[in-house]
């Protein structure tokens, strides 16, 4: 009596939440599939994202309860992986961040130390005070620069409000700041249309066109860089190109380590997107993010 209560709760349960994706696919069909989604559309996926997903570990579970189905653990090893992908793609980051401070501000303030020592004996043995004021100088202008680098490390690190600029203008402020610390100007090319998508997701496209851009400064040696957002037939497309020395493809995929590509990648996606990139031996690179726009109106015919 009680297997059977369950059964009939869990199918009432499931006729339910269908009935919900039934009419929010109506809703969708009715505004046009070219229509971007407003504020309540999106809250209406989520919540029926939300929704699929307890009903089908209910199911499970109660399946397994009944006697008439496996032990639940497919959907937790998912899980699982979704978790690991994201513990290594933000290792791969605390690696970057590392070697930023390690090869900039930490090495700048090491020099600092050495320049005071020396300039202590240079004071003590000689009354002569211009080698001093030009050995101060020039600490003084390494200092300087290292100030800038811890700067524009904070400014990569905390990224404009982007539901307040919008993720075109945040983008094209982080390149016009990245065009004048590493003078190599970065001509844009941005659609300030409203995107639709989700506040993870345009955080995800910033970071991958923020590792991109930096990408381009240590490794491209490139002259010319263009940045792309555009909306595109089903799809956003973010695409950074650069006319530098490129790469070869086949090796940088057999390395073990290489954290750039590795973090661009998973961040695409995991907000549904892929990355791809294109380069070759002085053929410069374009690295591109595809994010569909349908994946909305999908969900509920899953």
């Amino acid at each position: 009596m009680v297997a059977e209560a369950l059964r009939r709760d869990v199918r009432r349960l499931r006729a339910q939440v269908d009935r919900y994706g039934r009419a929010y696919s109506k809703q969708v069909d009715s505004r046009g599939r070219d229509e971007v989604p407003d504020e309540a559309t999106q809250l209406a996926y989520r919540r029926l994202k939300q929704l699929q997903t307890v009903v089908n570990h209910i199911e499970s579970n109660a399946a397994y309860l009944l006697g008439s189905g496996v032990r639940p653990g497919g959907e937790r090893d998912d899980h699982l992986n979704v978790a690991q992908r994201i513990l290594e793609s933000i290792e791969a980051e605390r690696e970057r961040l590392y070697r930023d401070v390690h090869d900039g501000p930490a090495q700048a303030l090491a020099n600092a130390i050495f320049q005071i020592e020396y300039l202590e004996r240079v004071a003590e043995r000689s009354t002569d005070q211009r080698p001093l004021r030009t050995e101060m100088r020039a600490m003084k202008e390494q200092l300087r620069e290292s100030l800038e680098s811890v700067r524009g490390m904070i400014f990569d690190l905390r990224p404009p409000t982007l539901s307040e600029l919008g993720l075109a203008v945040a983008m094209r402020t982080y390149a016009a700041e990245f065009g004048a610390r590493y003078g190599m100007p970065v001509a844009c090319d941005l659609s300030e249309s409203d995107t639709g998508l989700l506040p993870q997701q345009e955080l995800a496209i910033y970071r991958v066109m923020q590792e991109a851009l930096q990408n381009v400064h240590k490794h491209a040696q490139a002259t010319n860089v263009t940045l792309e957002w555009a909306r595109e037939p089903g799809r956003w497309a973010m695409r950074c190109t650069d006319d530098g020395i490129g790469f070869d493809l086949v090796k940088a995929a057999r390395r073990k380590r290489s954290v750039g590509l590795l973090s661009m990648r998973e961040r695409s996606e995991l907000i549904g997107g892929s990355l791809h990139v294109r380069s070759a031996p002085e053929q410069g690179t374009t690295v591109t993010l595809l994010l569909p726009v349908t994946m909305i109106e999908g969900v509920a015919r899953e």
